[in-house]
């Protein structure tokens, strides 16, 4: 037996084993992580809100892609996850459909988002994904189940004399944002929350001086990070803020991995998520020093679930 056999015998198990954990990972990718919903749960101290605001619970999720691989029993047991977490107010940050109208089960969104439970609703913005579908057919959904759509607008919620501002812009890559509609409806007291389905945008959020956070989701986290080499090719708009907590100037920033996936359907390091933040005022329990340092380094808890 010749030098070359033997070799190639011998690497013939490695060969094996690779190709093996290579076919385990797709499997995992594609049937198991894009079901194992993370919950992430943030605490935050905007230094704007008021303490009639203060422990307020807001939930984000986004990013569905609905179409014709997502089972109603997947959407439903998310519906009934968000709910478990009695939010005073669930924001969506956009993306509900993929590329096609008939591949879109309007009835089952529908259904969807009228089983959501906040004390103050559900907001939403659009993204990408659905402007490439079909916008109106997507915000006709969202009205008829119940979904106050915030269209470069904004809600102001109350609590007494103290107000919360809940902002939203329309889509950042479709050209279609107007960030200076929204400043001339956001009054010039109170903590200001920003709905933009692009987390990019934070830059020129931040810029304004108005809002205390931004809640973003189009990048999904990656979907696909690889050990060693980091995340996958990401969609423009989200290369700075691609996952997570940020601190861009005086803003807080927050990108949601998401709950869908488009194109390859896998998730790979990259749980698909749903965020539970907790707002709390700089004067509940804060001497002035103290609050002083939260600003320099903002308070915020990250837990998983």
């Amino acid at each position: 037996m010749s030098l070359g056999e033997i070799a190639r015998r011998a690497a013939r198990p490695k060969t094996l084993a690779a190709a093996s954990a290579l076919l385990g990972a797709l499997i995992y990718a594609r049937e198991i992580e894009p079901r194992l919903v993370e919950l992430v749960r943030l605490t935050l101290t905007l230094p704007r809100l008021d303490p009639e605001f203060d422990g307020y619970r807001v939930v984000q999720i986004g990013d569905f892609h609905l179409d014709d691989w997502t089972k109603p029993e997947r959407l439903i047991r998310i519906v009934e996850r968000v709910n478990a977490q009695r939010p005073d107010l669930v924001a969506i940050t956009g993306d509900f459909a993929s590329y096609s109208a008939r591949r879109l089960d309007t009835e089952m969104l529908t259904g969807a988002l009228g089983r959501l439970r906040a004390g103050d609703g559900t907001v939403a913005i659009l993204g990408n994904h659905d402007y490439l579908t079909d916008a109106g057919l997507v915000l006709d959904c969202l009205r008829e189940g119940g979904v106050t759509p915030l269209i470069n607008g904004l809600r102001t919620l109350r609590r007494g004399d103290a107000e919360l501002h809940v902002a939203g812009i329309d889509d950042v890559m479709e050209g279609r944002s107007r960030l200076d509609l929204v400043l001339d409806e956001v009054p010039g007291s109170g903590a200001a929350i920003l709905l933009v389905h692009e987390p990019d945008f934070a830059d020129i959020a931040a810029a304004t001086g108005r809002f205390d956070l931004q809640l973003s989701g189009h990048s999904h986290g990656g979907q696909v990070r690889v050990p060693l080499l980091g995340r996958a090719i990401l969609p423009p708009f989200s290369q700075r803020y691609t996952r997570g907590l940020h601190r861009v100037g005086a803003m807080i920033q927050y990108t949601n991995r998401g709950i869908g996936s488009v194109d390859a359907r896998l998730r790979f390091m990259c749980r698909p998520e749903i965020t539970t933040l907790t707002l709390r005022s700089p004067d509940q329990g804060l001497s002035s020093d103290t609050t002083a340092r939260a600003h320099e380094v903002p308070l915020w808890r990250i837990t998983g679930g």
